[in-house]
């Protein structure tokens, strides 16, 4: 796979979509993938793992109420990562994250990951490029042991939005009263650091590319929830699964 350049991707849906088709198609994803969601916690032979990651206010919480919203919540769990505890700082990098994979017969989601460990850390200067290259291996071990040894499915996700449309969301959650509970001061901080942010995704997709990454096109939520959907329809159906029918004495 060549070098990814979030310059030379939309972030829009493409213009020969219709909304209203795009939604109802959505529609019966769910359905299809509640179906091949309860295939999966019965047979309990397969696991997937969904990282989204992007900046702040490109739909990360949206994304996953929508796509992931109406599966059984016994076989679903999501888990966000914010800036690691003090405990946490005293294990390795990866400690926090491993404990959060998913069993067998689960799906895991990803608000955030492992991956803030050579994004957010690498533009504040917190660590160095040796460092982060380092840490990026160590993803790629850690990603590969998941596939190959737990039977895990990871289904990496960014959300792609464009810098516009970021301040646009931003101004929302001032202006609009049921979204200022998220309104956080230091997200318009870090929305100014978007040329770093932007290098350091870029290196995370060329250096941590054996499990690829999928650029989600996210300023239209109903093409971003489309493509998520879709992309995890295909891997369960590709897992072959079947019910496992009556259990022997």
């Amino acid at each position: 796979m060549g070098a990814i350049k979030l310059d030379d991707i939309s972030t829009k849906a493409p213009g020969n979509l219709e909304k209203d088709k795009v939604k109802q198609q959505n529609l019966e994803l769910a359905e299809e993938l509640n179906e091949l969601q309860n295939l999966l916690y019965a047979e309990s032979k397969h696991s997937v793992l969904v990282i989204i990651q992007g900046m702040d206010a490109s739909g990360k919480d949206g994304a996953i109420r929508k796509v992931f919203g109406n599966l059984n919540p016994q076989g679903v769990r999501v888990e966000s990562y914010k800036a690691p505890t003090a405990r946490e700082l005293s294990h390795d990098f990866l400690w926090r994250i491993h404990r959060d994979t998913p069993a067998k017969g689960m799906i895991q989601v990803f608000n955030r990951s492992q991956y803030e460990d050579v994004l957010i850390t690498r533009v504040h200067k917190m660590i160095d490029d040796e460092t982060a290259v380092k840490r990026m291996k160590a993803i790629n071990d850690f990603e590969n042991l998941l596939k190959e040894h737990n039977n895990t499915s990871i289904l990496k996700f960014y959300l792609h939005i464009s810098k516009e449309e970021q301040a646009k969301r931003l101004q929302e959650r001032l202006d609009d009263k049921t979204k200022q509970w998220k309104y956080n001061e230091a997200d318009f901080t870090e929305a100014k650091l978007w040329k770093l942010y932007m290098k350091a995704y870029e290196d995370c997709f060329h250096t941590c590319n054996k499990i690829p990454w999928t650029i989600v096109p996210s300023d239209n939520n109903w093409y971003k929830e489309h493509i998520i959907a879709t992309t995890l329809r295909d891997t369960l159906k590709s897992l072959k699964m079947r019910y496992p029918g009556l259990k022997k004495e």
